[in-house]
C-alpha cells in the first residue's frame, strides 16, 4: 500500500501539491476559527457540586451581581490612606464609571470597601452580562486601566486591576505574545538545526514551508470539527499545537529523508530511492502517527473537558501531518530530485560515522551491561516521580510581574485573600419557603470554619426557596488551601449544618478546582491504561508480536517516571515549587510515551528488516543501531528543541511542560531507542518476534534480492562450481 502511495505522489507531483494548495486556501478562508474558553464550570461533567452550585444560582439568581474585576488603591508611598486620599478614590471611581466603557454597568466603591489597617481602598467593576467569559469584560477593564491613568494624576494614589476580567485579559497577552515568540523560535530552531544535519538550504527550508502548508489544514479541519462537535479549548491549544506540528512533522520529514538518502547511495535514481523510501518507512511513520492519533484520542475518556478537547485537537493535527509525510513530501522532493541535498555532495557516497558505527558496534558487543546500565539510570530517574505534587493553583503560572498579579497581593496586604472571589454557598429547600432563623443559625456555623474569613448574610430569591452566602476565604481562591478547605471543610460543614428540609451546595473557584482535583484523578486512572493498551495493540500489528509490544512498553514506563522524576527534581526541588501543573502526567505521558514510542518503532522495525536479511543477530543490531541512530538523534534534538522552546516562556506552566516533553525526548531517544530496545531486542533473540517470527528471513520486497544466507550460500556453490 505505502509503495502505491509513494508512487503516485512522486510521479503526479504537481497534482498532488495542488490538492495540497487548493485544501489550505479553502480551509483557511471558510473554516471557523478556534473557540477558547477559561471557565474550568465548562470543562466539569454535571455530576460535580460546583457544577450544580452554577446552575443553582443561574435558576435562583439570575440578576446576581459579582465584581468582574478589581480595583486596588493604595498610596504611592505604601503609608496608610488620609481622609484626602478616600476622597481621591470616591473621585477617581466615579471618573471611571463616568466612562460608561462597553460590558460595564457600573462602578462603585463604599466605606466598607477600605481595609481594616487603612492601607488598601478597593473598587468593584460590575460588568452588564455576569458571563466571565465575555471578551467585552477583557477589554473593558483594559481601556479604564488607561482612564485610570489620567484620573489618579495629581493624587498621592496609584491602582491596579485584579479579578476574573483583569487576570483574563493578561492571561491572553501573555499567551499572545508567548505564542508569537514560540512560533519565531522554533522556525529558527528547526532550520538551523536542519542546516547543519544536511548542510543544504533547499531542506532546512522546505520543511518549514510544507509544515506551514500543514498548519494551515490542521487549523481549518480543527476549526470546523470544534464548531461541528461544540469542542472548546483553553488558552494552551494554540502553543501546544505549534510545537507538535512543527517537532512530529519535522520527525516524520526526516525520517524519509534519511531513507531517501539512504537509498540514493545504493545507486538509485532519484524517484525510484524515494519511492523505495516510502515504502520502506511509510508504515513506521503510518504506526508511530497510530500511536501518537490513538493516545490523545483516549483523551476523550476525560472527565475533563480542557482534556476531551485537546486530545481531537491534536489527534487531527497529527492525522493531517502523517498524510502529508506519505503525499506532500514526496511530491516536493520528488521535483527537487537531488538537487534538495545542494551544495552538499553527502548523498553521493555513505559516509560512515565513527560516532554511530562505534556506539552500533558496543551495543551489539556488550547488551546485557548496556541494558542493566540504562535500564538503572532511568529508574533512579524516577524516583523523583513519587515525590510528585500537583499544584492547581493556577494564577500563580502566571508571570509576577503582570498587573493583576501584583495587585492581587496588594490587595491581599489588607483582606483576606479571598475578597477578590469568594466561595458560594447555596441552600435550597426541598420542601416550602426557608426558615430565616435558621439561615442566620447557618450563617454562624459557616463563619465558624477555620480558614474562614468573612460570610455574608444569606440573600433569598423572591420565592424563598433558595438562600445564597458569600463566604470569603482566608486564602487566595486557587491556593491548595482554599481548594481544600473548599472541597473539605466547607464542604462538609455546608452539608452536615444545613437547615432540616435543605440541601446545601458549595461553588465558587475553589469549590471547582476542588472538583478539578477529583477529575484528575479519576483520568490518571481511566486514560493512562488506556493509552498504554491502545499503543501496544498498534505495536503488535506493526511487529506481528506479543513479546515486543510488552518489553517495549515497559521500557517506556520507565521513561515516563524518569522524565517525571526529573522534573520533580529541578521545578519541585531545586526551584522550591509547591507543586507542579497538574495536566503534566498526562502531558507528559501522551507526549513522551505516544511521541517519543517514533523512535523505538524506528529502531525495532530497522532492526526486523535487517534479521530478515538472514545476517547475523549481533550484525544486525550494529547495523540497525549504525544506521537509525543518526536519523533519531536529529529528530529527537529537531523535536526536543521544538518543546524546549516553551522554557523561553514567562507562564511556568509552559516552561515545566517544555523541560518535561524536551527532557523525555532526549531519554527516550538516547537512552531507550538507541541503547535499551536494540539490547533487550538482542538478549530475547528469536523469542522477541513470538508468535510472528517476524525475523524469518525473506526476499526484499522492493527489490526481490535473496536474504543474505541464500546469497552466501549461492556465492559458496558458484566458488565450488568454479
Amino acid at each position: 500500500m505505502f509503495r502505491r502511495v509513494g508512487r503516485f505522489a512522486v510521479h503526479r507531483p504537481w497534482l498532488t501539491i495542488a490538492g495540497w494548495i487548493i485544501a489550505a486556501v479553502a480551509l483557511s478562508l471558510l473554516a471557523p476559527g478556534l473557540k477558547s474558553t477559561t471557565d474550568e464550570t465548562e470543562f466539569l461533567p454535571s455530576h460535580y457540586e460546583s457544577v450544580q452550585a452554577g446552575k443553582l444560582q443561574e435558576k435562583a439568581f439570575p440578576k446576581t451581581e459579582q465584581p468582574s474585576a478589581i480595583v486596588v488603591f493604595q498610596r504611592s508611598d505604601g503609608g496608610k490612606l488620609t481622609a484626602a486620599d478616600r476622597a481621591d478614590v470616591a473621585k477617581v471611581t466615579g471618573g471611571l464609571h463616568d466612562k460608561h466603557r462597553k460590558g460595564i454597568a457600573r462602578i462603585e466603591t463604599n466605606p466598607q470597601a477600605v481595609s481594616p489597617n487603612g492601607e488598601i481602598a478597593l473598587a468593584n467593576v460590575i460588568a452588564v452580562n455576569k458571563n466571565s467569559q465575555d471578551q467585552t469584560l477583557p477589554d473593558a477593564v483594559k481601556d479604564l486601566r488607561q482612564d485610570a491613568k489620567g484620573l489618579l494624576n495629581g493624587t498621592h494614589l496609584k491602582a491596579g486591576f485584579t479579578g476574573q476580567a483583569a487576570t483574563a485579559l493578561d492571561a491572553q497577552e501573555s499567551s499572545g505574545d508567548t505564542d508569537a515568540m514560540i512560533m519565531s523560535a522554533t522556525l529558527l530552531l528547526i532550520i538551523i538545526l536542519l542546516l547543519v544535519i544536511f548542510r543544504s538550504p533547499l531542506i532546512a527550508l522546505m520543511p518549514v514551508i510544507i509544515i506551514a502548508l500543514v498548519f494551515a489544514v490542521a487549523l481549518g479541519l480543527i476549526g470546523t470539527a470544534a464548531e461541528l462537535g461544540g469542542l472548546k479549548a483553553d488558552n494552551s491549544i494554540s502553543a501546544i499545537l505549534i510545537v507538535v506540528l512543527f517537532g512530529v512533522g519535522t520527525d516524520y520529514i526526516l525520517f524519509l529523508l534519511f531513507r531517501y538518502r539512504e537509498e540514493l547511495r545504493d545507486g538509485q535514481q532519484p524517484k525510484e530511492a524515494l519511492t523505495n523510501a516510502v515504502a520502506r518507512v511509510g508504515e513506521t511513520i503510518a504506526s508511530a502517527a497510530g500511536a501518537v492519533i490513538v493516545a490523545f484520542l483516549a483523551l476523550l475518556l476525560s472527565t475533563m473537558g480542557m482534556m476531551r478537547a485537546m486530545g481531537p485537537s491534536l489527534a487531527i493535527a497529527v492525522g493531517v501531518t502523517l498524510i502529508a509525510a506519505l503525499t506532500l513530501v514526496p511530491a516536493v522532493f520528488s521535483l527537487l530530485g537531488t538537487k534538495a541535498f545542494w551544495p552538499s555532495k553527502a548523498w553521493k557516497k555513505r559516509s560512515r560515522s565513527r560516532l554511530s558505527d562505534g556506539l552500533g558496534a558496543l551495543v551489539a558487543r556488550r547488551p546485557a551491561a548496556i541494558a542493566v546500565l540504562s535500564a538503572a539510570f532511568l529508574a533512579v530517574l524516577a524516583l523523583g516521580a513519587v515525590s510528585f505534587k500537583a499544584e492547581f493553583d493556577t494564577d500563580s503560572q502566571l508571570p509576577q510581574k503582570l498587573e493583576s498579579v501584583q495587585a492581587m497581593k496588594d490587595l491581599q496586604r489588607g483582606f483576606s485573600a479571598g475578597q477578590s472571589d469568594p466561595a458560594m454557598v447555596y441552600v435550597e429547600s426541598r420542601s416550602g419557603t426557608l426558615d430565616k432563623g435558621a439561615l442566620g443559625t447557618y450563617k454562624k456555623d459557616l463563619a465558624g470554619i477555620e480558614g474562614v474569613g468573612a460570610v455574608s448574610d444569606p440573600v433569598v430569591n423572591p420565592d424563598g426557596t433558595v438562600a445564597q452566602y458569600s463566604v470569603v476565604l482566608k486564602y487566595r481562591p486557587t491556593e491548595d488551601k482554599a481548594i481544600d478547605l473548599a472541597g473539605g471543610t466547607l464542604r462538609t460543614t455546608a452539608h452536615k449544618a444545613a437547615p432540616d428540609g435543605t440541601k446545601a451546595y458549595v461553588g465558587g473557584t475553589s469549590a471547582v478546582l476542588a472538583d478539578v482535583e477529583k477529575a484528575v484523578s479519576h483520568d490518571y486512572k481511566l486514560v493512562f491504561p488506556i493509552a498504554g493498551l491502545a499503543i501496544m495493540i498498534i505495536l503488535g500489528l506493526l511487529l506481528r508480536s506479543i513479546v515486543a509490544p510488552l518489553y517495549l512498553m515497559i521500557s517506556v514506563a520507565l521513561g515516563f517516571g524518569a522524565t517525571l522524576g526529573s522534573t520533580v527534581w529541578l521545578f519541585q526541588d531545586l526551584q522550591h515549587k509547591n507543586g507542579l501543573l497538574f495536566m503534566l502526567p498526562v502531558i507528559v505521558y501522551l507526549f513522551v510515551v505516544a511521541i517519543g514510542t517514533d523512535y523505538n518503532i524506528l529502531m525495532v522495525a530497522r532492526l526486523r528488516e535487517e534479521v530478515r536479511r538472514g545476517v547475523p543477530a549481533r550484525e544486525a543490531i550494529h547495523t540497525a543501531v549504525a544506521r537509525s541512530a543518526p536519523t533519531i538523534a536529529s529528530a529527537a534534538i529537531i523535536l526536543a528543541g521544538t518543546f524546549g522552546v516553551l522554557l523561553l516562556a514567562d507562564n511556568s506552566m509552559l516552561q515545566q511542560m517544555g523541560f518535561a516533553v524536551a527532557f523525555g525526548i532526549l531519554l527516550t531517544a538516547f537512552v531507550m531507542a538507541m541503547l535499551l530496545v536494540p539490547t533487550v531486542t538482542s538478549l530475547l533473540g528469536h523469542k522477541a518476534w513470538w508468535p510472528g517470527h517476524q525475523d524469518a528471513p525473506r526476499p526484499d520486497p522492493a527489490t526481490g534480492a535473496l536474504p543474505y544466507t541464500e546469497n552466501r550460500r549461492l556465492d559458496a556453490g558458484e566458488e565450488v562450481r568454479r
